[in-house]
C-alpha cells in the first residue's frame, strides 16, 4: 500500500511535472475560492439567522439575503482584486528600484546579495560562485534580492482578475445554499430555517474538509472548525435578531 503513494510522489518529481510547477506559480486560485466559499455561507447563514430571529417572513428574508449575498460578494471579490494588483505592483515597483540601484551603487548591491547568501549559512568559494553567478544577470540580480528582502515575487502569474472572480463565484455557490429552501414557496420560514441549518451545516463541513485535504491537515477537524465558526456566526445573528425584536416589540407594546 505504501508504494502507490511513493509512486505519485515520484511521479510529480519528474523533471517536467516540476516545470510545470514551478510555471504555474501558485497553482490556481483555490485558496481565493475557498475564502470566499467560507464567508458567502457564513454571510448568508447569518442574515437568514438574524432574520428569522427577527421573525420577518420568507419574502423579507429572501430579499435582504440575495441584497447582501451580492453585495458581500461584490465587496470581498474587488478587495481581493485589489489586494492581488496592489502586492504585484508593489513587487514590480520594488524589482524596477532594485535594478536602478543595480546599475548605480553596484559593489554594494554586490555586497548586500553576498550577505543574503552567507546568512542562508554559504560561505568561501561556494558563496563568490552563487554572487557571481546571481549578478552575471541583472533581472535575476533584482528578483532575487526583492523576493528575500522584501518577500515579494515579481513577475508572479497571480491574475488580480481571477482572484477576485474566484471569491466572488464561490461566494455566491456557497452563499445561495442558506437561502434556496426560503425560495420554496409552500415552506413556512420555520420549516425552511430547519432545511437551511441542515444544508448550511453539511456545506460547512464539506468546505472544511476540503480545505484540511488541501492544507493536508486532518479533515475532519477542519471539517467541525468551519462548522463550529459558521454555526457561532448564525446563533449570534439569530439572537441579536430575536432580542430585537423582543426589544422593540415590548416597547411598541
Amino acid at each position: 500500500m505504501a508504494q502507490q503513494p511513493t509512486r505519485n510522489l515520484e511521479h510529480e518529481h519528474q523533471p517536467v511535472r516540476i516545470r510545470e510547477r514551478i510555471q504555474a506559480g501558485d497553482g490556481g486560485h483555490l485558496g481565493d475560492a475557498m475564502l470566499g466559499a467560507i464567508d458567502g455561507a457564513i454571510t448568508s447563514f447569518a442574515v437568514v439567522a438574524g432574520a428569522v430571529g427577527g421573525g420577518f417572513g420568507s419574502l423579507v428574508i429572501v430579499i435582504l439575503g440575495f441584497a447582501s449575498l451580492l453585495a458581500d460578494g461584490f465587496s470581498m471579490a474587488v478587495s481581493n482584486y485589489l489586494g492581488t494588483k496592489s502586492d504585484a505592483e508593489s513587487a514590480d515597483r520594488a524589482h524596477r528600484e532594485e535594478r536602478r540601484h543595480i546599475e548605480e551603487i553596484p559593489q554594494g548591491q554586490r555586497e548586500e546579495l553576498r550577505q543574503i547568501f552567507a546568512d542562508k549559512g554559504f560561505s568561501g568559494e561556494t558563496l563568490e560562485c552563487m554572487v557571481d553567478a546571481i549578478a552575471g544577470d541583472p533581472d535575476l540580480w533584482a528578483k532575487t534580492v526583492v523576493q528575500e528582502e522584501l518577500g515579494l515575487h515579481p513577475g508572479a502569474n497571480a491574475s488580480p482578475l481571477h482572484a477576485g472572480g474566484a471569491t466572488f463565484l464561490a461566494f455566491l455557490i456557497a452563499g445561495l445554499i442558506p437561502l434556496l429552501p426560503f425560495v420554496v414557496p409552500m415552506l413556512s420560514p420555520q420549516v425552511a430555517f430547519g432545511i437551511s441549518i441542515g444544508a448550511t451545516s453539511i456545506a460547512f463541513l464539506a468546505i472544511g474538509m476540503i480545505k484540511g485535504r488541501v492544507l493536508e491537515q486532518p479533515m475532519l477537524r477542519s471539517g467541525l472548525e468551519t462548522l463550529l465558526i459558521g454555526g457561532g456566526a448564525a446563533a449570534l445573528a439569530y439572537g441579536v435578531g430575536a432580542l430585537l425584536r423582543a426589544w422593540i416589540g415590548a416597547g411598541l407594546a
